[in-house]
């Protein structure tokens, strides 16, 4: 298991919000209209499965993951080759094997393709987010020294896709890594203190996913930063910003023997 995942989601912040009006059915895809244009809800369901991820997948991937870095110009070409090269870690989700992918999580470990240009663009877009001082310097060591024991968590899938998928998502990532990597890692640092959204908590938040929530209670450091892609959202978010959020969680057995817990409670809850 690597010593630390590092991973980030989007919130978006400034104006009270009853989040749960904003929550979907979790049983099925599904896209309603206002009840202003007087549209009848329209509903889809879908059969889902987890296949590992194949050459075949490479243009649904690219759509997925198209604002990964934001705005930035960057390798995302050769950021699918890896997650597509490694056919023992990660899952991709679809409607059958020859269906588009509707989700797609991975690890990638930032030492072995340190040298590939996708990283490298990775890193540096990193490292130019990040304004807070304490946690610039623990992110630096993370790219570079500990790189190693470092694991980049890609988790990306269109809205509503059903919450039950998650657990089953997630154990099979960590088995996966931890098989993988059994005997390659080494011990690492352990960073301290929170980053800027430990400082806006009294503003509040909606997380991209509903496991950023819990990987953001349990993470180590974690910062925020502005983004500049500024698509169209809906009614409710209207006077919310948009904002990236970075997380360094450590991998230890505790941490996501915790995760999954929590997880679980999540769903069951909402």
């Amino acid at each position: 298991m690597y010593n630390c995942l590092l991973l980030w989601g989007i919130f978006v912040g400034g104006a009270s919000i009853d989040q749960a009006s904003l929550r979907r059915p979790s049983g099925s895809e599904s896209t309603s209209s206002s009840d202003d244009d007087q549209e009848e809800n329209a509903v889809m369901n879908v059969d889902l499965e987890f296949f590992y991820p194949k050459p075949d997948d490479f243009h649904g991937l690219k759509i997925l993951l198209n604002n990964y870095l934001d705005v930035k110009v960057w390798d995302l070409s050769g950021f699918v080759d890896l997650i597509l090269g490694q056919t023992t870690v990660g899952t991709v989700v679809k409607p059958g094997d020859d269906g588009a992918p509707f989700g797609v999580i991975s690890a990638i470990n930032l030492e072995r393709y340190k040298d590939h240009r996708c990283i490298v663009d990775l890193k540096s877009f990193l490292l130019d987010v990040c304004h807070e001082k304490s946690i610039s310097s623990q992110l630096k060591i993370f790219l570079g020294e500990q790189a190693q024991g470092v694991g980049l968590l890609v988790s990306q899938r269109v809205v509503n896709l059903p919450l039950e998928i998650l657990p089953p998502l997630y154990d099979s990532l960590f088995d996966e890594v931890s098989w993988a990597t059994e005997d390659e890692i080494s011990h690492g640092g352990k960073p301290n203190g929170k980053g800027a959204l430990g400082e806006n908590e009294a503003e509040p938040i909606l997380y991209n996913h509903l496991e950023d929530e819990i990987f953001d209670k349990l993470c180590s450091w974690s910062f925020t930063f502005q983004l500049r892609d500024q698509q169209a959202v809906t009614h409710e978010l209207r006077n919310y910003r948009k904002m990236g959020l970075v997380m360094a969680v450590k991998a230890d057995k505790q941490t996501v023997d915790k995760f999954r817990e929590d997880l679980k409670t999540f769903i069951s809850d909402s």
